[in-house]
């Protein structure tokens, strides 16, 4: 396909708060589920490309870390991770949670994106939560007067109201040019790390508020047979206390989370899954740049 023909393709980043709805909205965007979604904040840690073709266009979507003021190494990292996208992208997307007030690190945000000096989308997420639509206009009107968007576009990422907005929105902003991605490729996260994130947002659905923030998952070994797929998974936690609230009373959470990570996990790898998981008490592992490496963290 020749550059000329009108073809366009690029990176769009998504980029916000935590909670504002960026892996929701990725997943939808995809068809597939490639990134954890919980209600937790700074459920996403690294960045997970999800990729959509279009007769239009090729966009590469670049799901991100929520932006929050970082305090452990993990955090440091996510952020890295967030202003490597901003610098390396065509267009930024920012998803604003539409039923949030403004705060300070809505300011923050928007600093990131002056600098970064790209074209700059502003999603309204989570519209199918307002039950009076027009309470949207004093938001439109704090942003209007904060920064140059190119477009701002209400829009549930639950529902997929307004997704087709925002596609044409990101494809006419991406330079001319052939695919960057093999068109059957939607994303370029391994199976193993779709499969850890698939029992993190498990056990983030289980849990309670302190344990997400403390808690890791890596995919140790992985072993195919003629009858399935054999999968040991280690759950970090930093510390001992914190490890019974994983297994639950008799290991019936534990249990539960690992019930319902293959379901999901047989349902991506479409085969039978047999999954084993373990709970491993990591001191500290937040601030320790080896289990960082290891979990796929990289330092940016």
């Amino acid at each position: 396909m020749n550059a000329d023909t009108g073809f366009h393709s690029g990176f769009a980043a998504l980029v916000g708060r935590p909670n504002a709805g960026k892996s929701t909205l990725l997943n939808h965007l995809i068809g597939e589920h490639i990134a954890a979604v919980s209600s937790k904040p700074q459920t996403t840690r690294t960045r997970i490309l999800g990729i959509l073709n279009t007769p239009k266009g090729q966009i590469v979507f670049a799901d991100t870390p929520g932006i929050h003021k970082p305090g452990y190494a993990l955090n440091r990292r996510m952020m890295g991770t967030v202003n490597e996208a901003l610098d390396q992208v065509d267009v930024v997307v920012l998803v604003r949670d539409a039923t949030s007030s403004l705060g300070s690190g809505d300011q923050f945000t928007l600093e990131l994106i002056r600098i970064a000096a790209k074209p700059a989308i502003l999603v309204l997420n989570k519209i199918d939560l307002l039950p009076d639509k027009r309470n949207l206009l004093p938001l439109i009107d704090s942003y209007h007067r904060e920064f140059e968007f190119t477009e701002i576009i209400p829009m549930s990422a639950l529902t997929g109201d307004g997704c087709e907005t925002l596609i044409d929105a990101v494809v006419s902003r991406l330079p001319e040019g052939e695919p960057l991605y093999d068109p059957d490729q939607y994303t370029d996260q391994a199976e193993r790390t779709i499969v850890a994130e698939m029992v993190r947002e498990q056990i983030l659905d289980a849990t309670g508020e302190e344990i997400p923030f403390a808690t890791a998952v890596h995919v140790e070994s992985w072993n195919e047979a003629p009858d399935g797929t054999e999968i040991h998974c280690v759950i970090y936690v930093e510390r001992d206390s914190q490890k019974p609230i994983i297994i639950g009373r008799g290991g019936q959470r534990l249990k539960e989370v690992g019930t319902r990570a293959r379901r999901a996990i047989e349902n991506l790898l479409e085969r039978h899954v047999r999954l084993h998981l373990f709970v491993r008490v990591q001191d500290r592992w937040r601030n320790d740049p080896r289990t960082l490496d290891l979990l796929g963290i990289s330092e940016k």
